[in-house]
């Protein structure tokens, strides 16, 4: 496989000059967005609206500079993401968009709605199937963003506590699963229900075709069959009271291959372009209920039509800037016994690892990890 290209710009603008949103603007344009044909199609835009409590996410400014270029080549674009698996401010569709709202993302403010790709509870999901898929066959995909004509993801690149960092292959594949897709990713076990927070409501066993949930009339608790549950996940939207939950056991490397074959999933066969801005560069996930001091210095925009190149690239710029004395990553570099990995990523969360995660999606044919760094100014 030839290189793919890989556009970059920094952050800088001249006095009086252009705006930073236009500078990225003109760069998509300058890469070829223009060459998808766009006219009368839905666009979806995948981004992460920021859990509440967290002021590190990608501003609004930036999701209306891409909607605009969107809407000027005839798309009807939307916004998107869907459902978390946790308990959180964005489990749901009504509280989701609530907290899209409250963080600044409206149709004034973004330029266009804001759809909740797998509907009310997490459970308006496709099956989409992954060619060449080692670990998924079908993958759990919010329906809407498989209804869009066309796909757009717009990352905020930080760091992350378990895959290392959360790139354009983690907003996708992790971002579009549905709440039982984002199970699939994380979880190869079964759930379990805490008695104190069911409330015998029985909407969970409507959702279960298996047999495996099973309703104890004596204390009128639901609990898991474990004979007949098949780990489907389907039972997480309909509870509205988080207590079913499903532990994040599957191994780091099966996670990272599972999220890259959800990917190709969502990408595969249609047309499609990644931006990337590496700015706020939390230690964690935006999904936290807060963020950290960045680990290093703002880098810049990149884009490219290959989400895999586009990470790779993200990856090598990251590494090597010179880390945020006052951060995560700072003070485990001058923790009693450290052992630098000459990793950035891995040296602020040592648990974590992502090279898996790249060398799955360039062996199942997402993109490749080779690609031509082109500066845009």
């Amino acid at each position: 496989m030839e290189k793919s290209k890989v556009w970059f710009t920094d952050f800088r603008t001249t006095a009086f000059g252009d705006s930073i949103t236009t500078k990225l603007q003109k760069m998509i344009r300058f890469a070829g967005i223009g060459n998808i044909d766009m006219d009368g199609k839905f666009v979806a835009i995948k981004m992460h609206f920021g859990e509440m409590g967290n002021i590190s996410y990608l501003r609004p400014n930036w999701a209306k500079a891409v909607v605009d270029v969107v809407k000027q080549l005839g798309g009807k674009p939307f916004l998107t993401d869907c459902n978390t698996m946790y308990p959180g401010a964005r489990k749901n569709a009504l509280e989701h968009l609530y907290c899209a709202w409250e963080n600044g993302f409206t149709p004034l403010s973004a330029g266009c709605p804001v759809i909740i790709g797998d509907g009310l509870k997490g459970t308006d999901d496709i099956e989409v199937p992954v060619v060449g898929g080692e670990y998924v066959k079908a993958a759990k995909i919010g329906r809407a963003v498989m209804d869009a004509d066309i796909f757009i993801s717009l990352t905020h690149f930080k760091g992350h506590e378990m895959t290392g960092f959360g790139g354009a292959i983690k907003n996708i594949g992790m971002g579009c699963g549905s709440r039982a897709g984002k199970k699939e990713q994380h979880s190869s076990g079964k759930p379990h229900i805490e008695d104190e927070l069911c409330r015998g409501c029985r909407k969970c066993q409507k959702e279960c075709a298996n047999g495996g949930l099973v309703f104890d009339e004596a204390c009128r608790k639901m609990t898991v069959d474990q004979a007949h549950c098949v780990g489907c996940g389907r039972c997480l939207g309909a509870c509205n009271f988080d207590a079913i939950e499903f532990d994040n056991d599957t191994a780091m490397s099966d996670l990272n291959c599972r999220m890259a074959e959800y990917t190709k999933a969502v990408v595969d066969g249609r047309p499609q372009f990644h931006i990337s801005l590496i700015v706020d560069v939390s230690p964690n996930c935006d999904c936290h209920g807060e963020n950290d001091a960045p680990i290093i210095p703002d880098v810049g925009m990149l884009c490219s039509f290959d989400p895999l190149a586009l990470d790779q690239a993200c990856v090598d710029l990251c590494l090597k800037q010179t880390p945020v004395e006052n951060s995560q990553l700072g003070d485990h570099m001058h923790e009693h016994g450290f052992v630098d990995k000459h990793d950035h990523f891995c040296n602020n969360n040592p648990e974590s690892e992502y090279k898996s995660c790249l060398a799955h999606a360039e062996k199942i044919g997402l993109g490749t990890r080779e690609y031509e760094l082109i500066r845009f100014k």
